[in-house]
């Protein structure tokens, strides 16, 4: 591809800072990944003369074609920037069918590709959604590393709601290389029809998070609220139960209330000194 070479020098650019700085500055920028499907990412990571390793971050989910095309361009900035202070090059890939690349225009004929598609709520592909989401980060991390960008070995994928399905899907797929999976308030199918704690086809996620955790091996740290209104204790307890029953390696946390509603803690600054300590001591157990 034409823009293949000019994308790499622009990430390689981001290596050209200040390696003696005692508190390296941060570089942020969007930038189009030459991927199988081009996609935008947001790219921050601080200036040192290093390769660093990779940090992958999902963003959420929704179903709704015109909230899709108005989605924000990264939803947890703060998040992002904590991951990079501490030596990571992060990358958000913002996912087909968000954003600028959201154009639905059925009456017209045209349709944004668009990866997150569950089907009816009777029979579900929670398991299929993810696995998109999962070859996405697959093709994100072949090509960072494959450019020599961030460090072969070290990488960690986040994700949120949605994206964090996707992160746990990931998880799924033991990728070389990849140190751990981090999911906050990860799931699908929640509040349908706008009402709180009423999923989808609830036994048909526990059923995918237990397919995913039979394969999976790569230790794993899941985050939820006690308030999360999309899925809430009862639900996401159970999928974590699933998930280490088949073989998984996930370590579950439920924090207390967040605000009017704790899906969303991962997108507030003020909630880092509730999840850093935690995610820390994880990373810290597995080095």
């Amino acid at each position: 591809m034409k823009n293949f070479a000019a994308v790499a020098a622009c990430l390689a650019m981001l290596f050209a800072g200040a390696g003696h700085a005692q508190e390296p500055r941060l570089d942020e920028r969007l930038l189009v990944l030459p991927l199988p499907i081009p996609v935008l990412a947001y790219v921050v990571r601080p200036l040192v003369d290093a390769p660093l390793p990779l940090v992958v971050m999902n963003h959420g989910e929704t179903l709704d074609p015109k909230e899709r095309s108005f989605y924000p361009m990264v939803e947890f900035r703060d998040a992002a920037f904590w991951f990079a202070r501490r030596g990571h090059l992060v990358v958000v890939p913002i996912r087909p069918g968000f954003g600028s690349s959201a154009i639905d225009l059925p009456d017209q004929g045209v349709f944004s590709t668009y990866f997150g598609t569950v089907g009816k709520c009777t029979d579900a592909s929670f398991r299929t959604a993810g696995i998109a989401i999962a070859r996405l980060n697959e093709w994100v991390i072949d090509y960072v590393v494959g450019q020599k960008l961030a460090s072969a070995s070290g990488t960690i994928v986040v994700g949120q709601s949605g994206g964090g399905w996707g992160a746990l899907a990931f998880s799924s797929l033991n990728p070389t290389g990849v140190r751990a999976v981090i999911t906050f308030e990860a799931g699908r199918g929640g509040r349908v029809d706008g009402k709180p704690n009423n999923n989808c086809n609830p036994e048909k996620l526990i059923e995918a998070a237990r397919e995913f955790g039979s394969s999976a091996r790569v230790p794993t740290l899941s985050i939820y609220t006690e308030n999360d209104t999309y899925f809430g204790p009862a639900l996401s307890g159970k999928l974590l139960e699933a998930y280490n029953a088949a073989g998984g390696q996930g370590e579950y946390h439920l924090v207390p209330p967040f605000g009017n509603e704790g899906h969303f803690l991962i997108d507030d600054p003020n909630a880092i000194p509730i999840w850093s300590p935690i995610v820390s001591r994880f990373l810290e157990a597995h080095p």
